[in-house]
């Protein structure tokens, strides 16, 4: 339920919190957005509205949109939303390159709204390009609310992390990612991709 949820995230950010505090030695992390920030695709979300009609949501749409048609009982179709169709790399890629050939790719992660069924695909994207992530550092979260990144974040936090870099295409997801952190009182730089 939404107070469950709402529970789980403040009982995240008190672990955080307490953790931000405690003065242990830096320990960094990079964490980016695929869509629009890593990597440009054409690879949609369809829908299924309640009166039948069907659609599709590139993945700034979904982004911006994907909560609200939840909440009027739309049905996502993530089944092409888990390929990454005609990919090109986007804005931030080549930061990324510079990040990981300084620090490695242990403690980078790609954080992305599309399902976790995704990770392979974006895995042998980023590959194809030089970006070679741990697969298990690709997360699909399932869910294009900008409070998910946050709690990610506010979970990583409490595993140690405080010194953050932050990149996403998504204003709404950079505004509570920064918000997040802001809490934390941990080092970190957000970044909007564009």
């Amino acid at each position: 339920s939404a107070i469950d949820q709402r529970n789980e995230s403040t009982e995240v950010m008190d672990k955080a919190l307490a953790f931000s505090k405690s003065g242990a030695k830096p320990k960094g992390i990079t964490v980016l957005d695929f869509d629009d920030t890593l990597a440009t695709t054409k690879s949609n979300v369809l829908y299924t509205a309640p009166d039948g009609t069907t659609g599709t949501l590139n993945a700034e749409e979904f982004a911006k949109q994907g909560e609200d048609l939840l909440a009027q009982g739309v049905e996502f179709d993530f089944s092409e939303f888990n390929q990454v169709v005609e990919g090109k790399t986007a804005p931030l890629f080549n930061k990324a390159l510079k990040l990981a050939g300084k620090f490695g790719t242990k403690d980078m992660f790609v954080v992305t709204a599309r399902n976790a069924a995704a990770a392979p695909a974006i895995k042998q994207f980023l590959d194809s390009q030089g970006l070679n992530i741990p697969i298990e550092n690709i997360v699909g979260l399932g869910k294009s609310e900008a409070s998910a990144k946050a709690d990610w974040i506010a979970g990583k936090i409490g595993e140690g992390y405080n010194d953050f870099y932050f990149a996403d295409d998504a204003v709404q997801n950079v505004e509570a990612v920064r918000e997040t952190l802001g809490k934390a009182g941990v080092k970190s730089k957000v970044q909007q991709a564009k």
